[in-house]
């Protein structure tokens, strides 16, 4: 069998355009579910921000190095791991919140916030912590990444939506809020498109490979649902909040990820591979969680801001 290093996944310029069209959707789906007030409330609320600010952007890539060294796996594998470490959330991360009993307007502050810096950190993290990898930093550097050109990919995807978005919401509530009922479902479905449709045109690929990265996923989700744990509970955060925290770490936009792939790094078949199946097991991982706190609570909100952000957040929208 061909080492995954050497794979290359095929994805023709027609579909990298509908991908990111998509992934824009579902950036302006988060960013019509955000208010001006947003912002302004996690200043009120420093102290919750900067613990998943740090657990987002430090911890989670930095556990993430360390795991892909544990494992020992391969370069493309493990640049997809760190990849999807360094994505920022998108708004499934609220709705999970919202499932689980949590405090729903901090999960939007949050995720309003983790978004904005994700346009500039992003792509720094992902060169230093890509280029110190023993086996990973050789295939950054036969790729030749630029995290300038990472930065204006990223600033497109998440930017101009994000701010369109966020512009519409605080000019036009009534249209933002008809426009969000759209605008996920059509963006989870898209996603949903894209990726059926690539698994279909590598299909023997998929099943030649998926095997090796179905335990470093399984492993690298649990680890980042469980930072956001235990990150909210060392920070002695209220009950509420620190399922808020949970979702917020441990909820990434995979999606993002795999556009990033196909633009950046030719398709490299060990990145893709994981950046495709984090984001279908995330999902699963995240509504089994979300159940279970939803059960143990017995339905009731955590906190009475929970169960006043309920209304917003009602719209679909993914992380892919």
């Amino acid at each position: 069998m061909t080492d995954v290093d050497d794979i290359r996944i095929a994805f023709d310029e027609g579909s990298l355009t509908t991908l990111r069209i998509v992934l824009g959707l579902i950036l302006l789906g988060v960013a019509l579910d955000t208010r001006v007030s947003d912002f302004a409330r996690a200043v009120r609320r420093p102290w919750a921000i900067l613990v998943v600010v740090v657990a987002q952007f430090l911890l989670l890539p930095g556990i993430t190095f360390l795991l892909t060294l544990a494992l020992d796996l391969r370069g493309s594998l493990a640049l997809g791991l760190i990849l999807v470490a360094c994505c920022p959330p998108g708004n499934v991360s609220n709705i999970l919140t919202h499932r689980a009993g949590g405090d729903v307007a901090l999960s939007v502050s949050m995720t309003a916030v983790g978004n904005v810096l994700a346009i500039v950190l992003m792509p720094l993290n992902m060169a230093f912590w890509g280029s110190l990898h023993p086996t990973g930093s050789a295939l950054l550097q036969e790729i030749s990444l630029s995290p300038a050109s990472m930065l204006g990919e990223v600033l497109v995807v998440i930017g101009i939506p994000f701010v369109v978005g966020i512009a519409v919401a605080h000019r036009f509530p009534g249209v933002a809020a008809k426009a969000r009922r759209v605008v996920g479902p059509v963006a989870v479905l898209g996603l949903g498109a894209i990726i059926v449709v690539g698994v279909a045109n590598n299909w023997a690929i998929f099943t030649a490979y998926i095997g090796l990265v179905v335990v470093a996923v399984l492993v690298h989700d649990a680890l980042a649902l469980l930072l956001g744990y235990a990150i909210g509970r060392a920070a002695r955060l209220p009950s509420a909040s620190v399922k808020a925290c949970t979702f917020e770490v441990g909820i990434r936009n995979a999606g993002l990820g795999l556009l990033l792939v196909f633009s950046f790094f030719d398709g490299l078949g060990g990145m893709a591979l994981v950046a495709a199946w984090w984001g279908i097991w995330d999902m699963v991982a995240g509504l089994l969680v979300a159940t279970l706190w939803r059960r143990r609570s017995k339905g009731a909100p955590s906190s009475p801001a929970a169960a006043e952000s309920a209304g917003p957040v009602g719209s679909v929208g993914a992380d892919g």
